[in-house]
């Protein structure tokens, strides 16, 4: 463990003699649903603990982790909330400075802990895995920890209610009239209360969370607009977190809360959204004055406040609790003379922003999980955004140290007890792990990933044939793209289990990873095979794959259709031919972006192995459809799941992966790229188009911060001290 504990994991009692289960799977080994006690979904517990300080501590912190999840409050006033998610044998706790918030005499601890209860990509849940463990130090040692002289009682102000999403939430229908209030202050009698349950068979593991707390502040809405039966608000920008109100109203009265991504045609809130939640709770009013606290966080826009006209709704108290990781605004910033170019680079960034809280996760409302394969993007464009490696790193963890525990070809989803496993997105991890390095510079944390990728690759050995290629890799999802109506025609038959043969985009990204790994091994200095498979698999892939006399590649083995995607993948990973570049050029301007937001990604970076620098520029600033520029045109504030609202059935507004446009313009129209592990060189080669008079750019890396400018067809990178540049 990263510490040892002094305090004892408590639990609330109706968990207690439950014996926690590994759950890996929906169905247990007789094939039957796993099926979790329904009383215990949604479960909230509070927890207090008061003691006396002769005088406060000058210096104290507070180290804490729940099972599911906590929100942290010392003598009333919030101080944070976690833990990231993890599995038990790997769970994260935090660690706050709270000397400010104690005082002499009496003070008290208070926390709220949340079990989900489901199995879901959110939370690691539905195991009977739920309690608290803390411990509040000073520099004369232990002040407090967790054991059962703390007392706890049900939130039941949160009775049954309706899930959101993909099982990743439940609505909040909040009974006013049964919150505990003043429970957080000194002074509440809590006599009543029970004594938490010291779980002494407690199978965590306890590691500091490498990334730091949650950054939570207020926003208020930028317009207020009165409408039949109460107000919408409109915060000006899709943003994640919590609505917040006052209001009072006679015992009973209910408040209906609605939020939304979105609004209808009528201009109201688009409630039951498209993505497939339904942002609609209850609030039911105690008679005093109430202030509305939601729990969990969603992705949201607009709000209606709905009630009845005896009900004094204060309007001046409306706002969202908004929740991300820390997101400094300053540390990279563009201006261009483009003005599309400038709205796609500010939807992409916000996307990034409120896409990335404990996790990078695929979107804040759906699924509100973290996927292996959309990390290629987010932590590609976050790290731009943000100059901060610590995420990027913990995600490559998340999945080498949990997921790979269950399946050594590791999961698609990860933290999380929701099993998926998607073939193209294992493939990129080695990809993923070698940018890091080359972002970062940091050679011990390659060495220690090293045997996961290698572990990685003899797990897909297993599907090779006698060629080298993989054959009918049934066990995960082959994914190509998503949705499946943006595949280009792709000509494979895709379906679980009952694939036969050998496809392309699978076998494209196969050799992908392989030549991570060899780059992972040269950066390592470990010695390298004496033959040449990548030769080899190289002349696999042409016989099976090419047609010479369109100079194209088909998307499978007897197969004559030439997709985007079966072309776009060969050419980035190196597998296309010289001959053949101009013809897959050809198809990728024909095709354009026919495709899912997600591939666009990948046929950006493959034109810039072309040289194809005027056409990336042309693809994301243009007006085609299957473009970024649509989602402007549809009003969006953070980058689509879909190019359009319509093109998907259940569209999220709100997807980090969608952000490829910032570091491909970053380092392939302005041509800035490390050029040595750490940023200690920098390749300086840009391809401006004529059609781009200015820019100012800036963004900061752990070496320090980069300027470009361009104006009058001149280009300026100005670097730290003592970072060479070089021409690319």
């Amino acid at each position: 463990m990263d510490k040892k504990w002094m305090a004892k994991w408590i639990t609330d009692r109706r968990f207690y003699g439950l014996k926690p289960i590994d759950v890996y799977h929906k169905e247990n080994e007789q094939g039957r649903a796993h099926e979790h006690k329904a009383a215990l979904h949604n479960h909230h517990m509070l927890v207090r603990k008061s003691f006396v300080l002769p005088e406060p501590p000058s210096n104290a912190y507070m180290d804490i982790t729940a099972d599911d999840y906590y929100k942290l409050y010392i003598n009333g006033e919030y101080v944070g909330q976690g833990p990231a998610q993890g599995n038990h044998y790997h769970y994260y706790y935090n660690r706050f400075d709270v000397g400010a918030y104690l005082r002499q005499g009496e003070n008290v601890i208070a926390v709220h802990v949340y079990y989900h209860g489901l199995i879901s990509r959110s939370y690691n849940s539905g195991d009977y895995r739920q309690g608290l463990i803390a411990e509040l130090v000073s520099e004369d040692g232990c002040i407090v920890q967790t054991d059962r002289t703390w007392t706890n009682a049900i939130a039941r102000e949160y009775g049954a209610s309706p899930i959101i999403g993909y099982d990743t939430q439940f609505q909040e229908h909040i009974d006013g009239r049964l919150i505990e209030k003043g429970w957080r202050l000194a002074g509440f009698d809590d006599t009543a209360w029970l004594p938490c349950w010291e779980h002494l068979a407690d199978d965590h593991r306890l590691f500091r969370q490498p990334t730091p707390n949650l950054s939570v502040y207020t926003v208020k809405p930028q317009r207020v607009l009165a409408i039949e039966g109460g107000y919408l608000l409109d915060f000006g920008s899709e943003l994640t977190g919590q609505f917040t109100m006052r209001a009072k109203g006679r015992t009973g009265l209910k408040v209906e809360i609605r939020c939304a991504e979105e609004q209808l045609p009528s201009g109201r809130a688009r409630y039951e959204m498209r993505c497939n939640c339904t942002y609609s709770d209850t609030w039911t009013l105690s008679g005093e004055e109430d202030e509305l606290e939601f729990f969990d966080y969603k992705a949201f826009r607009y709000v209606e406040v709905l009630a009845n006209a005896d009900v004094e709704l204060h309007t001046e108290s409306f706002a969202a609790i908004v929740r991300h990781y820390p997101f400094d605004e300053e540390a990279c910033h563009l201006e261009s003379s483009n003005p599309l170019l400038n709205a796609i680079w500010s939807i992409c960034k916000n996307g990034v922003k409120y896409g990335t809280q404990e996790n990078y996760v695929d979107c804040p409302s759906r699924e509100k999980g973290q996927y292996l394969g959309d990390n290629t993007i987010i932590t590609h464009a976050h790290a731009y955004l943000t100059g901060d490696m610590r995420m990027f790193r913990k995600s490559l963890e998340d999945f080498a140290l949990l997921s790979a525990r269950v399946c050594p070809g590791l999961m698609a989803v990860a933290p999380g007890h929701y099993m998926q496993e998607i073939a193209d997105f294992s493939l990129q991890w080695p990809i993923q792990l070698l940018r890091y390095y080359r972002f970062s510079g940091d050679r011990e944390f390659l060495d220690r990933m090293y045997p996961i990728a290698e572990q990685l690759m003899m797990y897909f050995q297993c599907y090779e044939g006698p060629d080298g290629l993989l054959h009918a890799v049934n066990d995960k999802w082959n994914l190509v793209d998503w949705p499946d109506n943006l595949r280009d025609g792709y000509d494979f038959a895709l379906e679980n289990g009952h694939m036969q043969g050998c496809h392309n985009v699978i076998n494209a990204y196969y050799y992908g990873a392989q030549q991570a790994v060899q780059d992972i091994r040269q950066a390592l200095e470990l010695p390298l095979s004496a033959d040449d498979p990548a030769s080899r698999f190289r002349t696999a892939f042409m016989r099976r794959f090419y047609d010479s006399e369109r100079k194209l590649f088909v998307d499978a083995e007897d197969s004559s259709h030439a997709s985007l995607h079966a072309n776009v993948l060969p050419l980035l990973f190196g597998l296309a031919p010289a001959k053949a570049v101009p013809s897959i050029v050809r198809l990728i301007r024909d095709k354009r972006l026919s495709c899912g937001v997600y591939m666009a990604y990948f046929v950006l970076q493959a034109l810039a192995v072309a040289e194809e620098h005027a056409l990336i520029y042309e693809l994301i600033t243009s007006d085609d459809l299957h473009a970024w520029g649509t989602m402007v045109r549809e009003g969006a504030t953070t980058c689509f799941e879909a190019w359009s609202k319509d093109l998907k059935w259940n569209t999220s507004l709100c997807h980090p992966w969608a952000s490829a446009p910032i570091p491909v313009v970053i380092e392939e129209v302005f041509g800035i790229k490390p050029a040595a592990p750490g940023w200690t060189k920098v390749h300086f080669s840009p391809k401006m188009p004529d059609t781009l008079q200015e820019v100012e750019f800036r963004f900061r890396m752990p070496i320090g911060e980069f300027r470009f400018s361009y104006r009058d067809g001149r280009a300026e990178l100005r670097v730290p001290d003592g970072v060479q540049v070089t021409p690319s």
